[in-house]
């Protein structure tokens, strides 16, 4: 299944050489076709068995029962492989939605279900870190999830089309600044060589 899910992100869905991924796995034709119907089988599969877990445990778990979630979100954000070959491969959900969502009802509905639970882990994170003042009380929890998802992606877009890390870099400053933003005044860390300059006393000194 990891075999078919490298096959699949680094060529596509439709372009994914099955030959290829047998020789990966070292298992014969006739041993994957006992197990799937078809290629389209075995893509639906890779969806609900690999991607879904490996996004869940990137995304879902660690915001589960958090303190902050604002310190969970920048670590995510921070921990992105910022290496070349990553860079250029893209994001492996994102590539198969828009490859194959206007194509296939049962990737479309796959893929929309991963990104549903990336939003609800999100946006549930969220509303706790408010009720603990932690995240600030005056945003709406889901349209701040669905904005961070949609911010990274495309990114990972922007990323994958200039074949350049620079520009992933860039967007991991950007979308974390936005996070940094959602503490509570109080609570928002400085900006690193920013730090305001202590006033001076304007209180004349006598005797």
């Amino acid at each position: 299944m990891r075999a078919a899910f490298q096959e699949i992100h680094r060529s596509g869905f439709r372009s994914a050489d099955l030959d290829a991924v047998l020789a990966k796995a070292g298992v014969t034709k006739g041993a994957l076709y006992y197990h799937f119907d078809n290629k389209e089988a075995l893509g639906y599969a890779v969806v609900d068995e690999v991607m879904a877990s490996d996004l869940h445990q990137k995304w879902v778990q660690p915001l589960r029962n958090v303190e902050n979630p604002i310190d969970v979100l920048v670590r995510i954000i921070q921990s992105e492989s910022l290496k070349r070959e990553d860079v250029q491969r893209g994001c492996y959900l994102l590539n198969l939605s828009q490859e194959m969502s206007g194509l296939d009802e049962g990737f479309r509905r796959r893929t929309a279900r991963i990104y549903k639970d990336w939003h609800d882990a999100m946006a549930e994170a969220l509303r706790e870190g408010q009720k603990r003042r932690v995240v600030r009380s005056d945003i709406n929890a889901n349209e701040t999830a669905a904005f961070v998802i949609a911010a990274w992606e495309g990114y990972a877009v922007l990323g994958k089309n200039s074949q350049d890390p620079r520009m992933l870099r860039s967007g991991q400053r950007s979308v974390i600044g936005h996070i940094e933003s959602l503490r509570p005044a109080r609570g928002r860390t400085r900006v690193a060589g920013r730090a305001a300059t202590p006033k001076k006393s304007t209180k004349t000194i006598t005797g």
